[in-house]
């Protein structure tokens, strides 16, 4: 995920659990939180239980984030984020719960009458997993018209204004692909990219597999009828080495965008 796409998808999630924002640049944004994602995000559950207990309104911290060190004021102080960090992490996890779903259209900035076409928007983390472990972010986009698949979305959505409400002057165009069928069509895109990728980190784990194996049944090789202990240290090794790929969507959406010409 790019730093511009780990921007705009921090944006929606602010925008869509209704926090106020202070300041926003490039490589930045700072947010004032709600009591409710101040009571997820920032660790301070005596003081929620102290304003509750006593019926003092409580008031939410603001947070500022740094997307793109090379973008933000270099005076600027605030959390640098970006995939990997427990912040992005913490606030993945939020996002799951708080914005599925969103609907959005791209702003008229012309007073003029303006078509607006449907896209599908779906954010996905594929895990590999095995002894280790390693999650990546796509993001896709199907042009619900025509049936363009594009990736790096969330880096064609930052460019531009979009809105929650459909704008003066402008109208939507009606899918000629349903959103349901368009997910599927997302999911087999996948799944053939994860398919033609290089999986040599899944034969390498059943390598490093396989010799524990061996030294596991050398242990045991003196010992006729194996003992529970050796079936069930066999049992941890595969849940340890087998190789396994999850792909899950995080959140997605039905952005309704001016055409390309």
């Amino acid at each position: 995920m790019l730093n511009s796409e780990v921007h705009f998808f921090l944006k929606e999630y602010f925008t869509q659990t209704g926090c106020t924002f202070i300041e926003e640049t490039a490589g930045s944004l700072a947010v004032k939180l709600t009591p409710e994602l101040d009571k997820e995000l920032m660790n301070r559950p005596f003081y929620w239980h102290y304003a509750e207990k006593t019926g003092m309104k409580g008031e939410p911290l603001s947070l500022t984030l740094i997307t793109d060190q090379q973008k933000a004021p270099e005076e600027l102080k605030g959390e640098s984020v970006h995939v990997g960090t427990s912040r992005f992490h913490q606030i993945f996890q939020s996002a799951k719960k708080h914005t599925r779903f969103v609907r959005l259209y791209e702003q008229n900035h012309n007073q003029q009458q303006q078509p607006l076409h449907p896209w599908l928007l779906i954010n996905v983390k594929v895990s590999y997993e095995a002894d280790r472990k390693k999650d990546l972010y796509y993001s896709l986009g199907l042009n619900l018209i025509n049936g363009l698949i594009q990736d790096d979305f969330m880096d064609t959505l930052y460019a531009k204004s979009l809105v929650s409400n459909i704008p003066d002057y402008s109208f939507t165009i009606t899918p000629l692909i349903k959103p349901a069928s368009g997910v599927k069509r997302l999911q087999r895109f996948m799944a053939e990219r994860i398919q033609q990728e290089n999986h040599s980190w899944a034969a390498q784990a059943h390598k490093r597999w396989m010799e524990d194996i061996h030294l596991l049944q050398a242990f045991y090789e003196e010992t006729e009828e194996k003992p529970d202990a050796y079936f069930i240290e066999k049992e941890a090794l595969e849940k340890q080495y087998a190789p396994k790929i999850h792909v899950n969507i995080i959140n997605g959406g039905l952005l309704y965008l001016q055409p390309v010409h």
